[in-house]
């Protein structure tokens, strides 16, 4: 089927997304080891992106963990370097479709207030057609229910959008919902995907 919309990731796909690194960076990767085993900070950015405050988040964990008080608080006060650099080749492709008259929408797990941080730093944030945000959703990929809200809000058949994910859970559920799918693992793959889907030409994908 013809797609009519193409879907958006934004972490790992628009943007990288690694607070391993930056803890390795900032505390050694033994220490951040350590601290990953012992709190689930994972967990608590997924609260995050179905909605709860971030700082208030961050700061609960930090008073239930005072062991590791100041290296929690380092999720919040350096968000911005564990959501970082762009991935630039990619920025081109969103506004390539953009530009051809393609509907490009993003669906991302994504917490309210560093959502609205991350535009004020990344402008393209603001330039797709539709945002769904898991934090304005209230749930989270790969849960099917905001695969469902997506659909019943754009009004396009699920057959004919073509989501690109970096994690195989996300792509799955989609998957399950008769989406077509790309399995990002580098901005070239998904530039090849949009030219053999006709969406785009191989000048205007690089």
């Amino acid at each position: 089927m013809t797609i009519e919309a193409v879907v958006f990731d934004i972490g790992n796909v628009l943007i990288e997304w690694h607070p391993e690194r930056f803890y390795d960076s900032a505390i050694s990767e033994e220490r951040r080891r350590a601290m990953f085993a012992a709190i689930d900070l994972h967990g608590m950015n997924d609260n995050v992106d179905r909605g709860a405050n971030f700082s208030q988040e961050v700061a609960a964990m930090a008073d239930r963990h005072p062991e590791w008080r100041e290296e929690i608080l380092l999720w919040e006060k350096n968000w911005l370097d564990m959501a970082s650099p762009v991935i630039p080749h990619s920025v081109r492709l969103l506004r390539a479709l953009r530009a051809k008259g393609v509907p490009v929408f993003a669906l991302s797990n994504f917490g309210i207030q560093t959502f609205d941080y991350a535009k004020s730093v990344y402008d393209f944030l603001s330039e797709f057609d539709r945002p769904y945000i898991s934090g304005h959703m209230g749930v989270i990929k790969p849960d099917a229910e905001i695969y469902e809200m997506l659909e019943d809000d754009c009004g396009v058949a699920p057959e004919a959008l073509l989501f690109a994910d970096d994690r195989i859970d996300n792509i799955t559920a989609a998957m399950a919902r008769g989406w077509q799918t790309h399995l990002f693992d580098g901005p070239q793959g998904w530039a090849t995907r949009l030219v053999k889907e006709g969406l785009l030409t191989p000048s205007e994908a690089l």
